[in-house]
């Protein structure tokens, strides 16, 4: 994903400007900062690029679910549903809180099947977690009347997704909260951060709270500051908020030439019968990070990922990935830990030892992604548009 491709004299200005003040820690040393908040100024400003109510900046993304979910009350026993195709974290996070995740189907919008999330609730069932996979999101209607409908918290992980809207509405205000990444290869960077958003101020005081070791912030000594909960660290940097701050000023220009150059491979593979496309619930949101597509085969969707890549082109062929589709997570599959899950968790997991998903197979194993970077020229685009039609007709 683009941030990290336009960084320049903008984020190198926010980056002295907590250099020649040498404070790095984002709470504290008011004196010597001299009036310079990186965090907090990157906070307002994501508050109102999203039109959200509160925004609490953290050292990642995966660091941003954990926050969520402690804010969220998800904890041991309760049961998170959330899809096949994602990015590791997503598991991970579930299993740090101490809670069960549930894996369900994709659909062919490459995220939770609404029709799988209802089948897969139980009394344990605490909260839906779609993932907004690819710049792209889920069907947040029908996700947001099963949640309503059964009582349940909808988190909305859209670490992948920053800018994409919903009808309107930034992805991640739409839920009781939603998480954001800022590593070096999202929409934005800070080189490693992330983001919880949400309208809620109790979710937004404990989020706050939980990221820096409890600490309730309410008063002018932070040696003074008392602690209404445990928390543990994770904090952003100044240095990292300070890049953050220059790329998020940048976002609605990277959407522009991400939707131009996605249209332009979009519209070329569209003369390929063959060929179809990730549907989208509001096409109109997609920020067009990737673009996805289908051949009807298997086969030939590896034939094509492989002429793709033969040709100089990016490809992610999902099916075989390690890090985003179950079909390879045997570390996940086997419940390999360096510490012991806790009883009830451990044998909630046997059943992944086993369980097929060949719902998303279907799918997931006929999709290729291709990126869309931000520093191609015109002829570049058009370049690789006609080697990508090329490569796919090669492999049908």
């Amino acid at each position: 994903m683009p941030g990290y491709e336009f960084f320049g004299p903008e984020e190198r200005k926010e980056v002295n400007d907590v250099l020649e003040t040498g404070i790095f820690m984002r709470y504290g040393f008011d004196g010597p900062r001299k009036g310079i908040w990186k965090a907090k100024e990157l906070e307002q400003a994501i508050s109102e690029k999203l039109n959200v109510g509160y925004t609490q900046i953290v050292s990642s993304g995966t660091a941003a679910l954990t926050v969520a979910m402690q804010a969220l009350g998800i904890g041991a026993g309760d049961e998170v549903i959330m899809p096949t195709f994602t990015f590791v974290a997503s598991f991970e996070c579930i299993f740090s809180v101490g809670a069960t995740p549930v894996l369900v189907d994709v659909d062919d919008t490459l995220t939770l099947d609404p029709k799988a999330v209802e089948a897969a609730i139980t009394p344990r069932t605490k909260a839906v977690m779609p993932v907004h996979m690819c710049g792209a999101m889920a069907d947040l209607d029908a996700l947001k009347a099963i949640c309503d409908k059964h009582n349940l918290i909808l988190l909305e992980d859209a670490c992948q997704s920053f800018g994409a809207t919903y009808k309107g509405k930034a992805v991640g205000t739409i839920g009781h909260a939603g998480a954001f990444s800022f590593d070096f290869v999202k929409t934005i960077t800070c080189a490693e951060g992330g983001a919880i958003v949400t309208n809620d101020k109790d979710i937004y005081v404990k989020a706050d709270g939980y990221s820096d070791h409890g600490h309730d912030h309410l008063g002018v000594d932070r040696g003074a500051d008392l602690h209404p909960f445990i928390g543990y660290n994770f904090r952003i940097s100044e240095l990292h908020a300070a890049v953050g701050l220059a790329q998020v000023r940048k976002l609605d220009t990277f959407l522009s030439i991400q939707r131009k150059t996605k249209k332009i491979f979009k519209d070329a593979l569209s003369a390929l019968p063959q060929v179809s496309f990730r549907r989208l619930p509001d096409a109109a949101g997609d920020s067009a990070t990737f673009l996805a597509f289908f051949l009807p085969e298997e086969s030939q969707a590896r034939a094509a990922a492989a002429a793709m890549k033969a040709a100089g082109l990016p490809a992610f062929y999902w099916f075989d990935n390690n890090w985003h589709y179950i079909r390879n997570w045997e570390h996940f599959k086997q419940s390999t830990v360096l510490s012991r899950f806790a009883p009830g968790l451990q044998q909630a997991m046997e059943l992944y030892k086993v369980k097929q998903f060949p719902a998303s197979d279907a799918i997931m194993s006929r999709c290729i992604c291709t990126p869309i970077n931000l520093g191609w020229s015109d002829a570049e685009v058009a370049e690789r548009a006609e080697k990508l039609v090329n490569a796919v007709k090669s492999a049908l």
